[in-house]
């Protein structure tokens, strides 16, 4: 029994006769009747009453015939959910990030849910050491890190750039400068992540080159911990300057460039090479492209 065979029944009941049915269909009366016995035989029973002149269903056709609706119209909704993914009016996607990266995450998300309101965005936290791996093994679509990952299987494709910045607090003696240098830090208390990263193994060499001690008083779990303390003067911190720009703006943080350390690095966003991505996740990456684009072009 084939979906077409059920169409076949539904057309001849609901036109009442063959002819009309087989003009609906676009067939031939005989081929018409040909599939009509076809499943006949593979029901076992007749299911059209072949002695009246307008399609009357046996009681096996009158059953067969509301199943065939059912199945008919699942059909039918099944091919209009595909064609609402195709066209982004539903669907899900999930995204990695680490507490920096969804910062650049957010603008390219605002951007998409005005575009497609109807998809459901999932953004799990990570570690970003953790992100490719999970991209590779499909716990989430997509990942958004500060590092080009190296496995071969992996597409990263830039979608925007951050720099390094040194925070204080607006009364702080280096506050109103455009940059300073890492001998001037040396008597400084940094506040920092306690999560390691390439940056901050970078900023360690810096200091070390320059044979100027890094005194890091305090390590804490969020960026936003670290910000909140250097608004109220318990120290400087070296943080992305995107992850501070509100505060920045408010002018509850001051934000300075380190002359030796102009860290500058492109942010990217990482699926898998040989993927055929879900409509979902093509829609964002081409969201995410125009961003970077237009990021680049300002």
């Amino acid at each position: 029994m084939d979906l077409a065979q059920l169409e076949v029944l539904l057309a001849v009941a609901q036109e009442k006769g063959f002819s009309a049915a087989a003009e609906r269909l676009h067939r031939t009366q005989p081929a018409v009747s040909q599939a009509l016995r076809r499943l006949e035989g593979e029901i076992g029973s007749p299911l059209v009453d072949r002695s009246s002149k307008d399609g009357t269903l046996t009681d096996a056709g009158r059953v067969l015939y509301e199943y065939a609706q059912q199945l008919l119209n699942l059909r039918r909704d099944a091919l209009g959910a595909i064609h609402e993914l195709g066209s982004l009016q539903r669907g899900k996607l999930s995204i990695a990030a680490n507490e920096h990266t969804v910062m650049h995450l957010l603008p390219i998300v605002s951007e998409y849910r005005r575009r497609h309101p109807q998809v459901r965005i999932e953004v799990k936290r990570s570690l970003a050491s953790r992100i490719p791996s999970e991209v590779l093994g499909r716990d989430v679509e997509m990942g958004i890190i500060t590092y080009r990952p190296v496995h071969p299987a992996l597409t990263a494709v830039p979608v925007a750039t951050d720099d390094l910045a040194l925070l204080v607090a607006p009364k702080h003696p280096l506050a109103g400068r455009a940059q300073a240098s890492i001998r001037e830090l040396g008597a400084e208390s940094f506040l920092a992540h306690n999560v390691r990263s390439s940056y901050r193994e970078r900023v360690v060499e810096s200091f070390e080159r320059h044979r100027t001690p890094l005194n890091i008083v305090m390590e804490l779990p969020t960026l936003e911990s670290i910000k909140r303390l250097v608004e109220d003067g318990l120290g400087v911190a070296l943080m992305p300057r995107h992850a501070a720009r509100s505060e920045i703006a408010r002018g509850q943080l001051f934000a300075l460039a380190v002359r030796e350390m102009r860290l500058e690095r492109p942010i990217y966003l990482v699926h898998r090479k040989t993927a055929t991505l879900s409509h979902a996740a093509a829609g964002f990456l081409a969201c995410a492209r125009e961003g970077g684009a237009a990021a680049t072009a300002s």
